[in-house]
């Protein structure tokens, strides 16, 4: 070994350790440990003006491009390389960890998030599937809110940090940064059994008229998490300012949507820091990096394609003003607008390939049976008022009640059987209405009233259907705004001016975009499982269809061929023609007997 090697690290080698080590606690620097850190970072000329403002540890993370101006340091280089020096304090990772992430790779989290990640409100999240009821339909769909929520608070990171750098005008502070990923790794810590079914459907029958959502159940929960871990020490001790960014956290977690005539609502962040509000959850267009994790995550996890590369949006993200606008928002540039175009149709396909798989929503309809069933005796809803209970309600649940031998749990834990045992509702058909309906409980009550009373020719006189026998869902498919197209509120800038940003409208584009953002899809399932009862009801459902005149099911010349007919506007076009289409052959007579309907495929 050489003398060189065995040598003990010299005195400046172990302050330099010694200083890196106690970065951490910038914020305790007195003025002569600030200015020794100038000094380290090849800034020491600015030393004297920074013992002249008594500027300390706790002052580094507030000061902006205007203090500095303030202090006589105007060059607008100088002002950068200080400011970029103190946004390195709070990126020192000693006390991180690192995650390797399927979808992300090896992401790395502030020491901050990792306190929250190791609490038990946060670890729930854990035992909560992603996708609900998707995983009985696709076996690949087996994760989590927990690792979504990691890549939100990494994506949000990365994000903020791009715009930080790219434009550093912006005046994004540490607190800034470290806010916006604390938001967004806490953004669905209020998710409840099975997620969206949780709140989507279990919530609304179980407290009718309580109007609750998992943002709700969010808020309460990340207050709860704070408190009980005792974690505003922590947080102010790496530079957060209680009670101010505790609300900024909140308010990007459930934004309020914003208009020109809206007077600023928000008391986390002024106007001039509007765009923060866009990243972990976007009212104003809906690209937010919440999206681009689960489109990504899900897309892996289904075996679906994703054709949205969220990585290309985060090279070309920038803050423009907007004409008209007071706020500032996040904007693109104008060769990305097909990038954005493939991420709304991912959303949608996912929806309809995966969300709103027609099994998948039988199988959640199940599963919130069987919860409203054990509600009266385990008090699941309940828990939504009570933080401490809705940390311990997960989705065992599921199994908590398929075990149990308790027979107040008898009904509950049948359906719960037949899930595991395959033996689920059937779907009769999907209909649509001319025109989207505001559908309500009360609504869909009375159509499966409808449905068990509707009467058609050639019915099963010995089969008895009632309104319990039939369930209706609807199912909204949408672009994410409603029947509004998301791109119109998306602002470009082009490579010539990269501070204006304007609109691109569809017919710039292309004809092939469509006309419709939004449908209304109304699907019928019935409960019972013989081949008798599902044929009666099948005609019962395309009766009612009938009678309520909306579209013919597509399957209705086979369910029905002796009603389909009976209305003029169901008629295909070779029907029209003197043919009878796909049922030609059928004759209404044998529809129930032997003869099975021959279909005409060609001309």
């Amino acid at each position: 070994m050489s003398k060189r090697q065995t040598q003990t690290p010299t005195a400046s080698t172990q302050t330099k350790k010694t200083r890196t080590m106690d970065l951490w606690k910038y914020r305790e620097w007195t003025v002569d440990q600030t200015c020794q850190y100038l000094e380290e970072q090849g800034l020491g000329e600015w030393q004297a003006i920074f013992r002249e403002n008594n500027i300390s540890g706790v002052t580094l993370q507030y000061l902006t491009e205007q203090h500095l101006k303030d202090m006589d340091i105007r060059q607008i280089g100088d002002s950068l390389k200080i400011l970029d020096s103190i946004r390195k304090l709070w990126q020192i990772t000693g006390q991180g960890k690192v995650f390797n992430d399927p979808i992300h790779g090896h992401i790395e989290l502030h020491p901050l998030l990792i306190k929250i990640i190791d609490t038990p409100q946060f670890q729930r999240l854990r035992n909560i599937k992603q996708l609900g009821g998707a995983y009985f339909v696709y076996p690949g769909a087996s994760h989590n809110r927990f690792e979504h929520s990691l890549g939100v608070a990494y994506l949000a990171g990365e994000l903020v940090d791009a715009l930080s750098r790219r434009q550093p005008e912006l005046q994004i502070s540490p607190s800034d940064i470290l806010c916006v990923q604390f938001a967004g790794l806490c953004h669905d810590l209020g998710h409840g059994p099975f997620s969206h079914l949780f709140d989507g459907k279990f919530i609304p029958k179980a407290r009718p008229g309580v109007n609750w959502k998992h943002e709700d159940a969010t808020v309460k929960m990340l207050d709860h998490l704070v408190e009980r871990n005792n974690l505003r020490e922590a947080m102010e001790q790496y530079g957060l300012e209680l009670p101010r960014d505790l609300d900024f956290i909140k308010e990007m977690i459930h934004p309020k949507a914003l208009t020109k005539e809206t007077p600023w609502p928000h008391k986390g962040r002024g106007q001039e820091k509007s765009f923060l509000y866009e990243i972990v959850s976007n009212s104003t267009n809906g690209i937010d990096v919440d999206k681009f994790d689960y489109f990504a995550r899900d897309s892996h996890h289904l075996g679906i394609q994703n054709n949205f590369d969220h990585r290309r949006f985060l090279k070309f993200a920038r803050v423009c003003e907007v004409d008209g606008e007071k706020q500032k928002h996040i904007c693109s540039r104008d060769k990305e607008e097909w990038n954005l175009i493939d991420m709304f149709n991912t959303r949608t396909g996912l929806h309809r390939r995966a969300y709103q798989h027609t099994v998948t929503k039988i199988i959640e309809i199940m599963i919130s049976d069987a919860f409203l069933k054990a509600d009266q005796f385990m008090k699941l809803s309940t828990a939504i008022d009570d933080m401490e209970a809705y940390t311990k309600l997960t989705d065992h649940v599921f199994e908590q009640i398929l075990n149990s031998s308790s027979a107040d749990l008898a009904e509950a834990r049948q359906i719960l059987r037949n899930i595991t045992c395959r033996r689920l509702y059937k779907c009769l058909g999907q209909t649509q209405a001319n025109e989207p309906m505001e559908v309500t409980q009360e609504m869909i009550q009375s159509w499966e009233t409808e449905l068990a009373q509707a009467d058609p020719p050639h019915s099963f006189h010995d089969v008895s259907l009632q309104s319990q026998d039939f369930i209706v869902n609807v199912i909204e498919l949408d672009y994410g705004m409603k029947e509004k197209d998301p791109i119109d509120n998306v602002r470009f800038y082009c490579k010539n001016d990269l501070t204006k940003a304007y609109q691109i409208r569809k017919d710039q584009v292309s004809k092939l975009l469509p006309e419709h953002f939004a449908e209304q899809l109304i699907r019928v399932y019935c409960k019972k499982r013989d081949k008798k009862s599902l044929e009666a009801a099948g005609k019962h459902f395309v009766k009612w269809c009938m009678d309520r005149n909306f579209s013919k099911p597509q399957d209705g010349d086979i369910i029905a061929p002796e009603l389909t007919p009976l209305k003029p506007n169901w008629l295909n076009s070779s029907d029209k023609d003197g043919e009878h289409g796909s049922c030609k052959d059928v004759k209404p007579g044998k529809v129930n007997g032997p003869t099975k309907a021959k279909t005409k495929l060609f001309k």
